[in-house]
């Protein structure tokens, strides 16, 4: 399992994430696209590379808007893991 990370280390991490906030103990972060085609197919996209990580983010999708939560659950809050999915995410677009 993960170790979770203090509250100094997310900080930091979060500096090098600033389109992801912090909400409890999950980031966060809400994509708009320009219809919910391309929404769908950013999720789609998301797919493999969770999979691949074994690592799965919570999604809620409202027409072109989908939110994006992370956290490592078995660990209570969140590990390096979460922060390297954003970056995954980051790059999907």
């Amino acid at each position: 399992m993960a170790a979770r990370l203090n509250d100094s280390e997310i900080q930091a991490q979060l500096q090098q994430h600033p389109n992801w906030t912090l909400k409890g103990k999950t980031i966060e972060q809400t994509k708009t696209f320009d219809g919910f085609p391309s929404a769908i197919a950013f999720v789609n996209a998301l797919v493999d590379p969770a999979e691949a990580a074994g690592h799965h983010p919570d999604l809620a999708i409202s027409y072109n808007r989908v939110t994006i939560s992370l956290s490592t659950h078995d660990a209570g809050g969140l590990t390096v893991q979460d922060f390297d999915m954003a970056n995954v995410i980051d790059q999907l677009g």
